[in-house]
């Protein structure tokens, strides 16, 4: 008897032993279901990310359609006297009324989608990456090259998609673009040899492809990358400044309040401003980028240093800075709504599915722990 209940002491003991030992792999191996888990919230950034650049696109695209009327006005017409912003609107509004604001709108939610995936899932998965591997870039510079090289990513798709956008907004209605046509054709507008009216994204997109091939689609490749590349960093950086500058301030002129801001707010908030900044310093790229994408096939200018060259030396500072006004009108309420979505995303969906996470992973825990231990007779 004595020698049966040493042996099922040391058989429960040895069993005890297996368990704790169990629970300990479990419990190592924990953090690693949660790291993974955590990897996919830097994913779902790409869908946050899509969704509110298209919503900031489709917001503001009214804006944007008077922007590329009167940065290409230089192209269209020879006229000393350009239209204002107020003169542009009237235009547009009595050759085609509310259809005329949102004309290019499906090319310009389909760019904003994509590079708004890549301009944000890149951020978070860059910024991390670079801090890690590259500590002396850390803070700012790594959100000016994480910035920089999400939207540059995204550009093989937004480009096509802004040279389709950008010719059917200066277009407007088919009875003004053959009015424009004719001028064109009877050298009223020496030097421009323009294109056909286009019904729609698809329409546009093949005819560009069969008169100009990839060239045509991509018109404006680098002067887009060389305007967007340094707004993309710029904006991010701004912001993640504003964020910071926000925190101190609260810390140090508020410390004890218990007035918390959503951060659906201050994205609104400090959006705007860090959109407004960057596209007011990036205007004379833009106009560079404008005019070489709706020159048609017959060239203009031969290049991006040429544009510039015949921009400074015809117009001056003055057409360098041409759409300043309705560009950072754009881009304000653009930028803001855009990072307002994303926070408000992020705050909404990203913290339940951490906690369906938790759940999950407490509950593993528990089934681990009940596995492991045996019965003991």
């Amino acid at each position: 008897m004595a020698i049966r209940e040493r042996e099922s002491l040391s058989a429960t003991s040895m069993a005890v032993s297996s368990s704790s030992s169990s629970i300990q792999a479990a419990q190592v191996s924990l953090p690693h279901s949660i790291d993974s888990k955590n990897q996919f919230f830097v994913w779902r950034e790409f869908l946050w990310g899509g969704i509110a650049g298209a919503f900031g696109e489709g917001m503001m695209h009214p804006v944007d359609t008077i922007k590329t009327r009167i940065q290409s006005q230089a192209i269209l017409s020879r006229s000393q006297h350009q239209k204002s912003i107020l003169q542009m609107m009237r235009m547009v509004w009595a050759a085609d009324g509310l259809r005329g604001f949102y004309r290019g709108v499906t090319p310009g939610l389909t760019g904003s989608l994509a590079t708004g995936a890549t301009y944000f899932g890149f951020i978070e998965s860059t910024k991390k990456w670079i801090e890690e591997s590259h500590p002396s870039l850390g803070g700012h510079w790594a959100h000016f090259i994480a910035g920089g090289i999400g939207d540059a990513l995204g550009s093989f798709v937004y480009v096509p998609c802004e040279v389709i956008k950008q010719r059917m907004q200066v277009q407007g209605t088919s009875s003004s673009w053959n009015s424009v046509l004719k001028n064109a054709n009877s050298g009223k507008i020496p030097g421009v040899q323009m294109y056909g009216y286009y019904t729609g994204m698809f329409n546009a997109g093949c005819s560009i492809w069969k008169e100009q091939g990839p060239r045509g689609l991509y018109a404006g490749y680098w002067s887009t990358l060389a305007r967007d590349v340094p707004f993309a960093g710029l904006m991010v950086t701004f912001y993640e400044a504003l964020k910071n500058l926000n925190e101190y301030g609260k810390k140090r002129w508020i410390p004890n309040s218990d007035c918390n801001v959503s951060s659906s707010l201050e994205g609104l908030l400090l959006g705007g401003i860090a959109g407004g900044l960057s596209a007011y310093v990036t205007t004379p790229l833009d106009v560079i980028k404008t005019r070489l994408q709706v020159q048609g096939s017959n060239l203009r200018y031969n290049g991006w240093l040429d544009a510039i060259h015949r921009t400074w030396m015809i117009e001056g500072v003055k057409g360098m800075f041409r759409g300043s006004i309705p560009r950072i009108l754009w881009y304000v309420p653009a930028s803001a709504l855009t990072f307002m979505a994303v926070e408000f995303l992020r705050d909404n969906f990203n913290k339940e599915l951490e906690n369906d996470n938790r759940e999950e992973v407490a509950s593993l825990s528990v089934d681990k722990k009940k596995s492991s231990l045996p019965e003991v007779a």
